[in-house]
């Protein structure tokens, strides 16, 4: 017969070791893509990383794969109408992806986004719902609204499989919601909730800015070219734009986008399981060559050579 405080301490001591495996370091993954004028491969030997200012391990580096990969394409529904002009290179970019690769299009209105194609690897059938923005001035409410509410809420992959995921935003980047666009008045809590939830899920976030149909101005560009800057530097993406005006093109841009998805890797490392995110900072001993990679990492994250990025419990 075993009394009661022998039961009391073997539960003390299972609770300390659960505690313990629970406060110690886990297997953390991050999307790190390479930037260089020449093809450059990442590897444990040449890739470095930071976590909280401590020098870390990177157990592994696997190149994401083309048929591993989700796009999410989301456009502001309150863009100038002007951008139908732009549709071709749309349609160009998503049909040209390749084979395997899952594409999701869909339109941010009133905090959310609204799909117009679930995510699929019919990229002609993806190509033909795609239509011209309301052009509503402020139809989206924030695109930060809409970030954050989408990568809380991924829809599932259509094999059921794993992937890793990309977002690429068309909008003007002013958040309405965090008053006048000022210089003056570049703190918006709801950009920087974006960017928790992006980092949190481990997506990085990619933008072409482009004028929206009311908020016009050099006030207006600077101030969402500037969130959208924040935002791709705090993910790991990038944010594309052609001086204050609108683009003549979007070719250019989506080019870039697609060679940075197939120059990306998922790197492997230990992080503290007790931080809700912790601060990374990637480096690479590569000559002439550069890496960008998200500024926080969740730890736990698992996103794999062609994995969704999932959180440990």
């Amino acid at each position: 017969m075993i009394k009661s405080g022998s039961l009391l301490a073997v539960a003390l001591l299972a609770s300390t070791v659960l505690s313990a495996q629970q406060e110690g370091p886990v297997a953390t993954q991050t999307v790190v893509t390479v930037d260089s004028k020449t093809h450059q491969t990442l590897s444990t030997q040449n890739l470095k990383v930071k976590v909280n200012g401590r020098a870390t391990d990177v157990s592994n580096v696997v190149p994401v794969s083309p048929n591993g990969v989700q796009i999410a394409f989301l456009m502001d529904d309150g863009l100038r109408s002007s951008v139908g002009r732009q549709l071709g290179d749309i349609k160009s970019f998503i049909t040209s992806l390749p084979p395997g690769t899952e594409i999701f299009l869909g339109y941010m209105q009133n905090g959310r986004v609204v799909s117009a194609q679930d995510f699929t690897t019919d990229h002609a059938s993806a190509a033909k719902n795609l239509r011209i923005p309301l052009g509503s001035p402020g139809l989206s409410a924030s695109p930060y609204f809409c970030l954050s509410d989408f990568v809380q809420k991924w829809p599932q992959s259509t094999g059921g499989a794993p992937r890793t995921r990309f977002i690429m935003m068309l909008t003007n980047g002013v958040d309405p919601y965090n008053g006048s666009v000022s210089p003056t008045n570049q703190n918006s809590v709801y950009v920087d909730n974006a960017i928790r939830d992006a980092q949190r899920a481990g997506v990085p976030v990619y933008s072409i800015y482009y004028g929206d149909a009311g908020i016009r101005g050099g006030a207006a560009s600077f101030s969402g070219q500037s969130y959208l800057s924040k935002v791709a530097e705090g993910t790991g993406g990038r944010a594309y734009f052609q001086g204050t005006g609108n683009p003549v093109s979007l070719s250019p841009f989506l080019t870039q986008f697609t060679k940075s998805i197939a120059e990306s890797f998922v790197a492997t490392y230990n992080a503290n399981a007790r931080a809700n995110l912790v601060d990374v900072r990637f480096s690479t001993t590569l000559p002439s060559t550069k890496v960008r990679a998200p500024q926080r990492a969740r730890p736990g994250t698992r996103i794999g050579a062609a994995g969704q990025a999932t959180v440990s419990p």
